[in-house]
């Protein structure tokens, strides 16, 4: 991964709420903190109920930075999406990716420890 942040950032595809909420706890089992753990969807308010039900965050300014999060404002969802998902240390090219998934419906679970 090239951010110095997230050197050792993981990210699991899910298919849903629920496999995204067992996958926060099997990583909070083997030894990840709730800070270090996210959850994102394509829809915000879904982010929302699953990062509250799973005790996990979400993508934001800390992590985003205060540029990237004010222009998402004016950025479509699929580039917001890509910008929370590369400020965690994912390449341009795996942003996409996961982006992609993220338009099928599915969760993506991120861990990082710095």
């Amino acid at each position: 991964m090239n951010s110095t942040n997230h050197a050792k950032s993981y990210a699991k595809v899910v298919n849903n709420g629920i496999q995204a909420v067992e996958e926060v706890n099997r990583l909070r089992n083997s030894g990840y903190l709730r800070d270090d753990i996210y959850v994102l969807a394509h829809d915000g308010d879904r982010t929302d109920r699953i990062a509250d039900t799973a005790s996990a965050n979400e993508i934001g300014i800390k992590e985003e930075g205060m540029f990237d999060a004010l222009a998402n404002v004016f950025r479509s969802r699929g580039d917001q999406l890509r910008t929370k998902i590369t400020s965690l240390g994912f390449t341009e090219a795996e942003a996409q990716f996961y982006e992609r998934e993220l338009d099928l419906g599915k969760v993506l679970v991120i861990a990082g420890k710095e």
